[in-house]
């Protein structure tokens, strides 16, 4: 089998150098990559078997798997179906799939089609940040996937778990919404906290001097690439705002128990937020 990757950053990088490790040469590994000096490190890791251009790759490969940023992604996958032979598969992994599978959503081609995101991700990019065993133990989304064949969706279960992800299934409006939530707003959090800090701190040798394990967790995300987030909070800007004001909600009530010196109110929002172990514990877990 070929397997082909477009966009050989953290996650496409990634599935190509698991890929490569696990199936001991059986799975033939090509990829495509834009950025020429992505291409360069691409090269110099050995990440593919074969880097070729994206046409190349069209009719080479048996798998296509896109992991281009998301604005990227529905730009492309309407040009990259329309190429497609019938017993090809692709799938995307793109953090956001409203606007994704909508673009395809009368597309000839669609059942050869699966809407993927395997929730994992460091805050770094690039080729070089690619690691072996980034989506052990993690779990994956396919979204409409009643809108895949058998074949497309079968060939998608089978490379994740072969990546060592299960696999559960959400509508595309209900993957963004819970996103919004759970991941996108974790990103706006950390990044505004390191600028309300650079802000107040301009003694960048005191922040470390000064800084905690809790800051340097919080704002770790704060690191990650604008140029892949950008376009995430673009594409789920709907839902991404509507957490934002329930996030402001919160900081307002804390805000006000601590300018009013209320410290019972402010027992009481962090004993309601505690209630997050339930669900910590419950990640572990799985």
């Amino acid at each position: 089998m070929k397997v082909g990757i477009i966009g050989l950053g953290l996650i496409g990088g990634s599935i190509a150098k698991e890929i490569k490790t696990r199936s001991l040469g059986t799975i033939e590994v090509l990829g495509s990559e834009m950025n020429p000096n992505h291409r360069m490190k691409v090269e110099e890791l050995g990440l593919v078997d074969l880097l070729i251009s994206t046409t190349e790759l069209l009719e080479l490969s048996d798998v296509i798997i896109l992991a281009t940023p998301v604005n990227v992604i529905k730009e492309q996958i309407v040009s990259i179906l329309d190429q497609m032979s019938g017993d090809q598969v692709l799938i995307d992994v793109g953090s956001t799939k409203r606007f994704i599978c909508k673009e395809v959503e009368h597309h000839v081609n669609r059942k050869q089609y699966v809407a993927a995101h395997p929730l994992a991700g460091t805050e770094f990019s690039g080729p070089a940040a690619s690691i072996i065993g980034l989506f052990d133990g993690k779990k994956n989304i396919i979204c409409q996937k009643e809108k895949s064949s058998k074949v497309a969706l079968n060939t998608a279960l089978k490379i994740f778990e072969f990546l060592g992800m299960s696999t559960y299934y959400l509508g595309s409006e209900e993957h963004d919404r819970h996103l919004a939530y759970v991941s996108h707003l974790s990103h706006i959090s950390s990044f505004t906290l390191s600028l309300t800090v650079q802000e107040i701190e301009n003694d960048q040798k005191q922040i470390f001097n000064l800084a905690s394990t809790g800051f340097a967790s919080t704002a770790r995300l704060a690191k990650s690439n604008a140029d892949t987030w950008g376009p995430i909070f673009d594409a789920n800007s709907k839902y991404l705002v509507e957490a934002i004001d329930l996030y402001i909600q919160y900081l307002n009530q804390f805000r006000e128990s601590i300018q009013l010196k209320n410290i019972e109110e402010s027992k009481k929002l962090m004993n309601k937020a505690n209630n997050i172990s339930s669900v910590l514990e419950g990640i572990a877990l799985n």
